[in-house]
């Protein structure tokens, strides 16, 4: 093996752009160029949000070209004070730069925005081979022209306009090479612009799309807003009762600061449920903690109207489930710092927005539910009918099959529930089950923990497979008996929709999963197949934030690995908060985190993070299988070693 220098010379400064391009799929969705696009026309939205554009304009061109425009103020073009450059051009080539950083200053510019990542039109402009763009500002016509992210031509003057003509033209030619396809997937932004519309009453939003013969243009303008959207999302349902729409922002406080809000369409119908949910207008398709709020919201003002008006059934409980699935909803909620799961922002994480949602909407859609009885009699009678079919559904599991009577394992902590809604969280060790089990949603989470790192399960014989009991543990957890991929077993009696791997985040947990996925893909394989099996993702740090003033609480955030806390004290950083005020804490592992730490970062369903595990080419899985855990290729797992051992990430 070649013998590498580290001296002053291997530490690289990556300049300007480098990062993103060198890292793109940090910063965007590298599938297909359609998410940096969507940065650009974020900067419209909030244009348009701020009051300054009545009118966002995107055009796809036959030569993949994308140009997005708006009425609004136009980018700031005189030199920046600090950089010595044009602003544009701070603004295109400088990560972690724009108006939204002094948002929470009192003149800013930008009060509401999708987040504080920070790179926005930079990553467009890195991950382009060439970015136009003309601004029209202070009766002066501006360009100014990059190409990999590099000026090619200064900001020049030309022409003159009006006083009253401004606003802000960018062309822009994705690179492909750093994307999967370099097509932009058209069918998402002919879903996002009229949702952009919606957000925005009076906003006209238009969609041009070059063909042979010249542009089909689509326009979206809903003055009648959020309620006009849901009334064309629920047209060919059949409605259950009238929508409840409204909005409220709240002034500020010792927990929200002033104008963050929620505003709110919800309709019940016969169908089945599902809605749509944006943060500053940004959509979250991922859902997330503001979708969590407004769950806890309908069940509980349901569930009370419903016993206060005598209408539960004796022997029946009402879950969240039985009153969202016939739920059609959007949520467009306002904040001043919302946190994402990723630059993507397709999650929304802040644990605020619970509380948000749920101060917001509980007392207006109590008064609504008691002031519109018959409409709420029969979303709550709805609900109890999906309660008790849902109870004629549940399977009583026989582990015992003479006697008929279920016998679960003494270490398991069962859920209220089974079937698929209920988890059964497989847990390292005594003392995180401990906190899991505390922690945990007794309704629909089990928890059984695991002692040790159990047996390599390879090499054992089906039929011997339960000797062991651990094992034994876990299939009688599961009510599933061991059984092979083409078998014919039945799995209607297993007890739990997901079963989650939960053990520390180092190397001993990762051989604890690897032996249960050995486990699972050999003796239980259909749980595998059908995307029963899931591995949670814990954090490694913990970073506590102290108050900003009465307007911003002390906050704890979670960063999944060091990537991450670097991205996290970075943001940290961008928001004005004292270099070194934080701090940080390394879980050494599950057993340090108390019950409510486990729940915020693990259990809870709208802040975890999961992977779901799934078979690719079966004969491949079972080479690999047996390299890695076959007793009798030792020389195998050396050769292995020896060729991919340098991309080991391992606590030695």
């Amino acid at each position: 093996m070649t013998k590498q220098t580290y001296d002053e010379s291997s530490i690289r400064v990556l300049r300007k752009l480098e990062p993103i391009q060198l890292r793109p799929g940090m910063y965007t969705r590298t599938t297909d160029p359609t998410h940096m696009v969507v940065e650009a026309i974020d900067n419209a939205v909030d244009e348009a949000m701020a009051g300054h554009a009545r009118s966002i304009e995107v055009t796809l061109y036959r030569d993949r070209s994308v140009a997005v425009a708006d009425d609004g103020r136009g980018i700031p073009v005189g030199l920046h004070p600090e950089e010595k450059v044009p602003t544009i051009q701070v603004v295109f080539q400088v990560i972690h730069s724009g108006g939204k950083f002094a948002k929470g200053d009192a003149d800013s510019s930008y009060k509401f925005t999708g987040g504080l990542h920070g790179v926005g039109v930079s990553v467009t402009n890195a991950l382009s081979s060439r970015l136009e763009v003309e601004v029209k500002r202070e009766r002066k016509q501006y360009r100014i022209v990059f190409a990999e992210g590099e000026v090619i031509e200064p900001l020049t003057v030309i022409g003159n306009c009006s006083a009253r003509n401004t606003g802000t033209i960018l062309r822009i030619w994705p690179n492909a090479k750093y994307f999967d396809s370099p097509l932009l997937h058209r069918g998402e932004l002919e879903h996002l612009l009229p949702a952009k519309a919606m957000l925005l009453p009076g906003v006209k939003v238009l969609l041009n799309i070059e063909t042979a013969t010249g542009f089909d243009v689509k326009e979206w303008h809903f003055s009648g807003g959020i309620a006009q959207y849901l009334d064309q999302m629920v047209a060919e349902d059949e409605p259950i009762a009238i929508a409840f729409c409204g909005e409220k922002y709240l002034a500020a406080n010792e927990t929200f600061s002033d104008g963050e809000g929620v505003q709110w369409a919800l309709a019940w119908v016969a169908g089945s449920g599902g809605g749509e949910s944006y943060v500053n207008l940004i959509p979250t398709m991922g859902g997330g903690t503001h979708e969590a709020g407004l769950r806890d919201v309908v069940f509980n003002s349901v569930r009370t109207f419903a016993e206060q008006h005598g209408l539960m059934q004796r022997n029946v409980k009402l879950a969240a489930d039985d009153v969202w699935a016939k739920l059609r909803f959007v949520l467009a909620v306002r904040m001043v710092d919302p946190s994402f799961s990723g630059q993507t922002k397709e999650k929304l994480s802040s644990r605020e927005a619970v509380k948000l949602v749920g101060v917001a909407m509980k007392d207006a859609l109590d008064i609504w539910l008691n002031e519109h009885v018959a409409e709420a009699s029969k979303i709550a009678e709805q609900a109890i009918k999906n309660a008790i079919d849902r109870g004629k559904t549940t399977k009583t599991v026989e582990r015992r099959k003479g006697s008929g009577v279920a016998v679960m394992p003494g270490k398991l902590t069962d859920s209220e529930l089974t079937g698929p809604n209920a988890e059964l969280f497989l847990v390292e060790g005594d003392s995180a089950g401990g906190s899991a089990k505390a922690g945990r949603d007794k309704e629909t989470q089990a928890i059984l923990p695991l002692r040790g790192k159990g047996m390599n399960s390879w090499e054992v014989d089906q039929s011997q497979i339960l000797a062991n009991q651990e094992i034994h543990n876990i299939a009688m957890s599961l009510a599933i008996d061991p059984h092979k991929l083409d078998s014919d077993m039945d799995m209607s009696t297993l007890r739990y929709g997901k079963i989650i791997i939960l053990s520390d985040a180092d190397d001993d947990g990762s051989h604890i999963q690897a032996l249960l996925l050995t486990l699972f893909f050999r003796h239980f394989p259909k749980l595998i197949q059908q995307g029963h099996v899931y591995i949670a993702k814990p954090p490694l740090f913990r970073v506590d934030v102290p108050a900003q003033g009465k307007s911003k609480p002390p906050r704890k955030l979670y960063a999944l690995d060091q990537v991450e806390l670097d991205i996290l004290e970075a943001r940290l950083r961008q928001e004005g908060i004292k270099e070194g005020s934080w701090t940080i804490s390394r879980f050494k592992g599950l057993g340090e985190m108390d019950a409510v730490q486990l729940w915020e970062t693990t259990l809870c369903s709208d802040t975890r993070r999961l992977v779901r595990m799934s078979i690719g080419d079966v004969a491949e899985a079972v080479e690999t299988f047996d390299t890695l855990m076959g007793r009798s290729h030792a020389s195998d797992r050396k050769e292995l070693i020896t060729i991919h051992g340098d991309k080991v990430e391992a606590d030695i």
